[in-house]
């Protein structure tokens, strides 16, 4: 058979090929998540949503001084804090970033008021920015009260101060010292008139951690300053500045809130999880993939899994695989996919993301499974 001899393409063809390439490409741009753009806010109590489950507000409240904060795709900057107040009063502001409800404003999906009972564990992670020029702390509020309140100030706040600078304190007194999640504080009592307040001081200035709500939690209740019947209305990363104070950051933020029997509320921690980790990397100039294997040491199931870690300065995740991490620098987290979510006692979950870096390629220093610190 004799063969067809090759009909040359036709530059109809070579456009219609050249539509359908485009409209390949354009089908995956729209099919990609967008950046979020930078969004700025200088109403009083201006406030937006970022990552689709977190608020950031401005929360100028003590002055009438402009301040502006500018929300980004894993945070907040304070871009504008005009003004001061005496430093022996109350702060200008609390811009801040929360998961819960703040004055009737809840964020999107939180599982919050939750019964303390009833949470088996709250891991969140913060990185922080800091500036020398301006009186502030660097504070992480934690609210706690009675009843699953939405619409106000709960009975009982605790702070936690990652930073002061300047000659401001804590409200109330010093009445002694505490170790939680393996840290020293300072730790101080009293009231601001309107609810109680504990504060955990650190004594000096930590600019990113990750860790478990709930150890705070569990060191308030057993100062007899809430009870395990009560509720945990929201938590909130900010700053209370008194002069100045922009370019205050908080780089990158997460807040999840994991519900189900803690064992025992009054122990630091449920012994029958526990968790290893091993990550293992491939390096060259600028860029780098991470293989993450957790492994379940305790004795008994962990369904579903979070795995919390800060990563170094200047690096970026730009992909992963069997899980997904979030944010993409800072303080992320390592959430499972629905064939994954389910660690066995003595076994393990793998997954991976592709990064880039800038400066000397180092490990995140420690990793937090559902709150729990793995060695």
């Amino acid at each position: 058979m004799r063969p067809l001899p090759h009909r040359p393409r036709t530059a109809r063809g070579l456009i219609g090929a050249l539509l359908t390439a485009l409209a390949t490409v354009a089908a995956l741009v729209a099919a990609a998540p967008a950046a979020q753009a930078d969004t700025l806010i200088c109403d009083q109590f201006g406030s937006t949503t970022i990552q689709g489950r977190y608020v950031v507000q401005n929360n100028r409240w003590g002055t009438s001084a402009p301040q502006c904060v500018t929300a980004t795709d894993t945070g907040f900057r304070l871009t504008q804090a005009d003004g001061s107040v005496p430093t022996n009063g109350a702060p200008k502001s609390y811009p801040s970033v929360f998961n819960g409800c703040h004055y009737t404003n809840c964020s999107p999906g939180t599982n919050l008021p939750a019964r303390l009972s009833g949470i088996s564990g709250a891991p969140s992670s913060i990185s922080y920015g800091y500036v020398g020029d301006a009186v502030y702390n660097a504070s992480y509020d934690i609210w706690l009260d009675p009843t699953p309140k939405t619409d106000g100030v709960s009975q009982t706040e605790i702070m936690i101060w990652f930073n002061k600078v300047g000659p401001v304190q804590p409200i109330g007194s010093q009445v002694g010292t505490t170790t939680v999640g393996g840290r020293s504080w300072q730790v101080w009592t009293g009231s601001n008139g309107t609810n109680d307040v504990i504060s955990f001081v650190a004594p000096s200035a930590i600019p990113s951690w990750s860790f478990d709500v709930m150890d705070f939690v569990r060191e308030t209740v057993r100062r007899g300053m809430a009870q395990n019947s009560w509720y945990l209305t929201s938590v909130q990363a900010g700053f209370e500045p008194w002069q100045n104070g922009a370019g205050l950051a908080v780089n990158s933020f997460s807040s999840a809130v994991n519900l189900g029997d803690p064992g025992d509320p009054g122990n630091p921690g449920d012994p029958a999880t526990a968790c290893k980790v091993t990550y293992a990397t491939n390096v060259w100039s600028g860029g780098f993939t991470a293989d993450v294997t957790v492994t379940n040491t305790g004795s008994a199931p962990v369904d579903p899994w979070k795995l919390a870690f800060t990563l170094p300065s200047g690096q970026r995740i730009t992909n992963a695989w069997n899980a997904g991490v979030t944010p993409s620098t800072g303080a992320v987290t390592a959430t499972p996919l629905a064939h994954n979510a389910r660690i066995a006692p003595g076994s393990g979950q793998t997954f991976g993301f592709q990064g880039t870096y800038s400066g000397s390629f180092s490990r995140p220093a420690g990793f937090s499974l559902n709150g729990t610190a793995c060695s």
